[in-house]
């Protein structure tokens, strides 16, 4: 007799694992299937979690650095990238048990191994051994994820051609650093080596960096990473990479038809990632697939298949772990006959460099398109009596609000702990909320959130301190 399940969740990543555990907590008997070794997905193994911790590993040692200036004297800095490394496997170690120990906790039979469709009710779960067996389900989720892609003919080897996961795993700073696209892991890693002494230069097809940023906050944000070191080669499309003895060659072409070359020890590939389905199966059921290939859902997150449902990187919509985990609850909720469902207009996304970047909503040009009427509050860092104080002071809130209506429609920052700072108008975004709500809500002195009320209070033009 075949193991039977009323839910299984094909991949343990952030939408997958906790998809899993709310079918489970909804009362549902749930398995969840991830072929990696170990839970939570890209974002844990190879993504979110070992970059923040070399982002923040970095960011102290070149804190270290300049620490004489503030009248902190320590000697001489040195690197120990070995050791950094350790620390970053060890953050991720510990977190991916963590994982395991809640869909124990939560009574979610977890399969290690490969899951495919033998049927709309069947799935083949193939281990590291090549052994096989067939479960049952009742409900299948498809959350596994997405993977990073190359530029044509050029092959990734982990090594000299790296993605983000080979960039996470490199045993010594490089000399030169090529990054092809500025978008936000790019930026993010090319960060991480150019702190570590790597010279890093980015190349990209378009004429600015963070595509789909509000462009106010990418040239900011541009001119941050100029100043840091990073240089910048805009509107070049790469033609090849030549490895050779030294590490590598990559030939491009500008808008004006000049080539150039540029020779470097590592090439970090950073040109976007893709729905990660293959090997699933699915024409074995005949699911359908965007322009993309892409899965196509319906609001519940339903595909054309009954009883087959699909969330995070394999469906439209930002490819951010936060999202999956929303879609997660909420497909959980509606296959337990509950309402979930997911606000696409408040889904924050964040650049985790120094100055953090971070976004939710509306852009400018976004609102321009659509020919709406807005506000624009904006407040500087430079006047932030906290940012003063830690000598901090680097970048902006802005924040977007209907002319007529003073709803909030959007809000971006380029500054310290933006990151964090996002919720506050994530929060005042879910509520219907107007800058005039957040300008007379009372904040901390002295906070860097309180920029963030001085933004809501130019709205208006009636800040305080600027």
């Amino acid at each position: 007799m075949l193991e039977k399940f009323q839910a299984v969740v094909i991949g343990g990543g952030p939408g997958g694992y906790v998809c899993a555990i709310r079918l489970s907590q909804l009362g549902l008997k749930t398995a969840c299937i991830e072929s990696r070794g170990s839970l939570g997905g890209t974002c844990l193994n190879v993504g979110c979690i070992p970059s923040k911790s070399l982002l923040n590993l970095s960011e102290e040692f070149n804190k270290l650095k300049g620490m004489a200036n503030k009248g902190i004297e320590i000697g001489n800095i040195k690197l120990n990238l070995s050791k950094m490394m350790k620390s970053k496997d060890k953050a991720v170690t510990v977190l991916t048990k963590g994982v395991e120990f809640l869909l124990k906790k939560n009574k979610v039979t977890y399969f290690k191994g490969h899951g495919s469709f033998k049927s709309k009710n069947e799935i083949l779960i193939k281990d590291d051994q090549n052994k096989e067996r067939v479960i049952q389900a009742e409900k299948i989720i498809i959350a596994t994820g997405s993977v990073a892609v190359s530029l044509p003919g050029i092959e990734i080897d982990e090594k000299i051609i790296v993605s983000s996961t080979g960039a996470l795993k490199l045993d010594k700073v490089p000399n030169k650093m090529i990054v092809v696209g500025g978008g936000y892991i790019g930026l993010e890693m090319g960060s991480v080596w150019s702190r570590l002494g790597a010279e890093v230069q980015v190349v990209e097809f378009l004429d600015h960096i963070t595509p789909g940023m509000d462009k106010e906050i990418s040239s900011e944000f541009m001119k941050i990473l100029k100043k840091q070191g990073i240089k910048f080669n805009m509107q070049n499309k790469v033609e090849k990479i030549t490895k050779n003895n030294s590490g590598a060659v990559v030939l491009t072409t500008d808008k004006d038809g000049n080539k150039s070359s540029f020779e470097c020890d590592v090439v970090l590939i950073s040109v976007g990632r893709k729905p990660n389905t293959k090997g699933l199966n699915l024409d074995v059921l005949d699911i359908d697939l965007d322009q993309n290939k892409r899965i196509k859902t319906d609001k519940t997150f339903k595909t054309n298949v009954e009883n087959i449902y699909a969330i995070g990187d394999v469906i439209d919509g930002p490819m951010l772990a936060h999202k999956a985990e929303d879609e997660g609850i909420a497909v959980a909720e509606n296959i337990a006959g509950q309402s979930g469902h997911v606000n696409y207009e408040t889904i924050p996304g964040v650049i985790y460099t120094t100055p953090e970047v971070a976004s939710i909503g509306k852009t400018e040009e976004q609102l321009k398109e659509l020919n709406k009427k807005y506000k624009v509050g904006k407040f500087s860092f430079m006047a932030n009596s906290r940012a003063k104080a830690i000598d901090d002071v680097e970048g902006f809130v802005k924040i977007l609000a209907d002319e007529h209506t003073d709803k909030v429609l959007g809000a971006h920052i380029i500054g310290p702990h933006a990151g964090e700072l996002i919720a506050e108008i994530g929060i005042a975004m879910e509520f219907g909320a107007s800058s005039e709500d957040i300008a007379r809500t009372c904040h901390a002195h002295p906070t860097f959130s309180e920029a963030v009320k001085e933004a809501a209070l130019s709205v208006d033009k009636r800040a305080i301190h600027s």
